[in-house]
């Protein structure tokens, strides 16, 4: 028999505390999670997440403490006032959304941390004061006001941590998981305390039943379970469905990403003919300045009355060859400004260095530089984009003639060089110039870093970018003589897609 002046004693269900303990983590690691999405959408989708994820946040931490109660045993019938149980879920949902809120914001000061971390330390106190208050049962319930505070102070703390963490997370540093993990960790175990402190501020003392028990409700151990299956289950969904909405951004980045580059790319290319607009116009005015001569030989010819037919079809042929040279000239130019995807193609690289060769002979000439190919024979073919590698080499010979243009003490040489390389081919472009700067070696490749007056300081970067989309690599050789850039192709049985 219970005396009516002692108290109660009560025990605790491992199992359920236990459970309370997971369930607090689990919904630790979705506020991590779901702060992220909050940040990182606008508009409607972030009023989206923001409801989605307060409701799942709010959901999981009222779990807790209710799971963390139901746990309690007393040697009274227990039941609990609905109406009231909801209220206490309203308030963890109002919680979650205003932690949400502080989280999503571009900057969190002290000041404001602190302030925010004292309102939602607050809302969880009374999230777990109102469920205590839901309690229908034949006694008094008596507090110590110390470990009260104390439990108060605990969720405020807990809170400035939790906020803390969850701003540091929102942006989704690189391979964050584990951190992300031993986080929720750190502030389950923190929302447990707060929890349990309260529940040990109680004392409850034998008393005739003076609340209203009409909408009172009693709760099975297999209730318990049920709340916490479902409390899971929703904790699990709003997880996942934060980790599909990422992946969806992460591709729709890649996507924009890559459509950038190649603009930036175009853009490059179009900078790069300017350079070359002499050495186009000397190409093909060569061609059609033949096709004019032979012409007009084969005017005269037919003029006569008695042509040599012999030498009439070698004109005709060479104006046939002719017009098939400035054509082709005009494809490959009409490549380089074209936009659009990569066309990746089995390429013999010799053929390809030839080509551009053919694009710069007259700027070289210009410049007072010869050009000299040492080409292997019988090299295997590359996977690649003709018109990109067009792109690279290029700007390669282009830097390198640029460089020799104030030099007077040597000849003006360029070499191209091919060879095997293991896997891969092995493209060699030196000049016989003063060489790289050994303070701006390392910086050569950065984007919009030039050492022309009037460059734009996107060639070598964008070159790097296309070279690597090709599974090779594009680099300087120091201490050389004279500037040397040289870059690798896997072969084809080797390359990537």
């Amino acid at each position: 028999m219970i005396s009516g002046n002692a108290a109660l004693t009560g025990s605790y269900d491992l199992l359920q505390v236990a459970l309370s303990v997971l369930i607090a983590i689990s919904a630790s690691y979705a506020a991590l999670d779901l702060a992220g999405r909050v940040t990182a959408t606008r508009g409607r989708a972030q009023l989206t997440w923001l409801l989605g994820g307060s409701a799942a946040m709010g959901i999981g931490i009222w779990a807790m403490h209710y799971i963390g109660m139901l746990a309690f045993r007393l040697p009274v019938p227990l039941e609990y006032d609905w109406p009231t149980v909801l209220l206490s879920l309203l308030v963890g949902i109002l919680c979650s959304a205003f932690a949400l809120v502080v989280v999503s914001r571009r900057r969190m000061g002290l000041t404001y941390a602190l302030i925010g971390s004292a309102i939602m330390g607050c809302g969880i106190a009374a999230l777990h004061y109102i469920a205590m208050a839901a309690m229908r049962l034949p006694a008094e319930c008596r507090f110590d006001f110390r470990l009260v505070a104390l439990s108060v102070v605990l969720a405020v703390v807990f809170s400035f941590a939790s906020l803390w963490l969850a701003f540091y997370f929102r942006d989704e540093p690189q391979d964050s998981a584990w951190r992300k993990l031993g986080s929720a960790l750190v502030m389950g175990v923190a929302i447990s305390a707060m929890h349990y402190t309260g529940m040990a501020a109680a004392t409850f003392i034998p008393a005739a039943p003076a609340l209203d028990h009409s909408h009172a409700v009693s709760i099975s151990s297999l209730g318990t379970l049920g709340i916490a299956a479902a409390t899971l289950q929703v904790l699990g969904l709003a997880v996942l469905s934060s980790l599909v909405d990422r992946r969806f951004d992460s591709q729709g980045l890649e996507l924009a990403l890559t459509e950038t580059r190649l603009e930036l790319a175009h853009v490059a290319r179009i900078a790069t003919m300017g350079e070359l607009t002499a050495s186009i116009a000397h190409e093909i005015n060569q061609p059609l300045t033949a096709v004019v001569n032979n012409g007009n030989f084969a005017l005269r010819q037919v003029a006569s009355g008695a042509p040599n037919l012999e030498e009439l079809r070698e004109a005709i042929a060479e104006i046939v060859d002719d017009g098939t040279r400035a054509s082709a000239v005009i494809s490959r130019i009409r490549a380089l400004l074209q936009k659009g995807a990569p066309d990746r193609a089995e390429l013999d690289i010799n053929e390809v260095i030839q080509e551009v060769t053919i694009l710069v002979r007259h700027e070289a000439t210009l410049s007072g530089t010869s050009v000299r190919l040492d080409l292997a024979a019988d090299l295997p073919h590359v996977l690649g984009d003709r018109v990109q590698l067009q792109q690279v080499l290029i700007n390669l010979v282009i830097n390198g003639i640029e460089a020799m243009r104030t030099l007077t003490d040597r000849p003006r040489e360029l070499l191209i060089k091919s060879a095997k390389n293991a896997d891969a081919v092995l493209i060699q472009v030196q000049d016989s110039g003063k060489g790289l700067d050994p303070e701006q070696v390392g910086r050569i490749f950065e984007p919009f870093f030039t050492t022309k007056p009037q460059g734009i300081g996107m060639g070598l970067s964008i070159s790097r970018s296309i070279i690597e989309s090709h599974g090779g690599r594009l680099w300087t050789v120091p201490g050389s003589s004279g500037a040397l850039f040289q870059f690798t192709l896997p072969t084809d049985g080797n390359s990537v897609s």
